[in-house]
């Protein structure tokens, strides 16, 4: 029987590579801060984080700053603060990366706010509460399944091999064929088991969404500077972004095609970076932000603690890149996108949102 101990080497690595994969699964369905949904009451940039990723939380608030006067955007790009006292963090956040010039390009502009810490913990905080994914655990448990397939391979390999070392031994009946037999059927089971979950917005994040896109079109309920026509415009940027809401709902045509040119000029470097082997690669589909280099996204905070994923003004991502989304494209690009989908919110196509109408991958913008 000593000829058995071939398969001691995969026997190890398989179970090894299974406890690992299991591990990983069950650290990214994790919820440190569990709650119940917030509703149609759910906070501004949570639903636009929740909807499109940290693209369409810029989008939002660079509406929302726009509308109260603190902005001028122009036709070519050029973002013009004209009043410095922000409502919250992300609004910080924009003021600071738009710096003491008071003017920057649009298209820098997004990209540096999308990885400013305020606007990544907006994703922590969902993520805290069970409403997305965090994308370094996802890639995690995606890394962890391919070594359970790797492992499988391995065994398959020593199960063919093994009879051929032994066919010059005289006298020797060769390895049982049952050992192999057995550890591929539960190599295969692992595989099922530990198989991670798709895309960054979670079954509840997608039933939070599914609750503010039926009945009356969803406006939020608290906050700064978000009551009346306001709140109702505010809510369809959120849920819906800039491309589903069109220049005539947003009410300036020069706003909208300016914003639209700089969400596509995002996408297209991520596109770029993403052939190039630059980009990170999607868990939830297609980009994952796990890299934090290359076009912005949502990295999510590697913590495990509540309080280091709430909304508080700085994160423990430190991301400088990309969001990667479940499922869409980036935020701005006006359609909510669906979990499952892939491609995706930090999120990461289009945008992280979950039972939404697009559905795509690489959301992360």
């Amino acid at each position: 029987m000593w000829h058995n101990a071939y398969y001691l080497v995969p026997g190890v690595l398989l179970a090894a590579a299974a406890l690992y994969a299991w591990q990983a699964k069950q650290a990214a369905q994790r919820v440190s801060n569990p709650k119940g949904l917030p509703g149609r009451g759910i906070a501004l940039l949570e639903a636009a984080f929740l909807a499109g990723g940290p693209g369409r939380v810029f989008d939002t608030a660079l509406v929302r700053m726009h509308r109260r006067g603190h902005v001028v955007v122009s036709r070519s790009r050029l973002v013009t603060l004209t009043a410095t006292e922000p409502v919250d963090e992300v609004d910080g956040a924009i003021v600071d990366a738009i710096g003491p010039s008071r003017s920057r390009d649009l298209d820098s502009l997004r990209v540096a706010a999308m990885r400013a810490p305020a606007v990544q913990a907006v994703g922590d905080a969902l993520a805290a509460r069970g409403l997305l994914r965090n994308p370094e655990r996802l890639r995690r448990a995606r890394t962890a399944h391919r070594t359970v397939w790797l492992a499988v391979g391995v065994t398959a390999a020593f199960a063919v091999a093994a009879p051929l070392l032994d066919s010059d031994r005289p006298g020797s009946d060769g390895p049982a064929l049952w050992i192999p037999l057995l550890l591929l059927a539960l190599g295969l089971v692992s595989l099922l088991v530990t198989r991670p979950p798709k895309g960054r917005v979670t079954p509840a994040g997608r039933r939070q969404l599914g609750l503010m896109e039926t009945g009356t079109p969803w406006h939020p309920h608290h906050g700064a500077f978000v009551t009346g026509a306001d709140a109702v415009l505010l809510g369809a940027v959120a849920v819906g972004g800039l491309a589903l809401l069109g220049a005539d709902g947003l009410g300036d045509a020069e706003l909208h095609e300016a914003m639209l040119a700089a969400a596509a000029a995002d996408q297209s470097a991520r596109a770029v970076a993403a052939s190039t082997g630059t980009g990170s690669s999607s868990s939830g589909t297609s980009s994952s932000g796990t890299s934090c280099s290359g076009p912005a996204t949502w990295c999510g905070s590697s913590s495990d603690s509540p309080d280091s994923s709430g909304s508080s003004g700085s994160s423990g991502s430190g991301c400088g890149s990309s969001f990667s989304c479940s499922s869409g494209s980036s935020g701005s690009s006006g359609s909510s996108c669906s979990s499952g989908s892939s491609g995706c919110g930090s999120s990461s196509g289009s945008s992280c949102g979950g039972g939404s109408s697009c559905g795509g991958g690489g959301c992360g913008s």
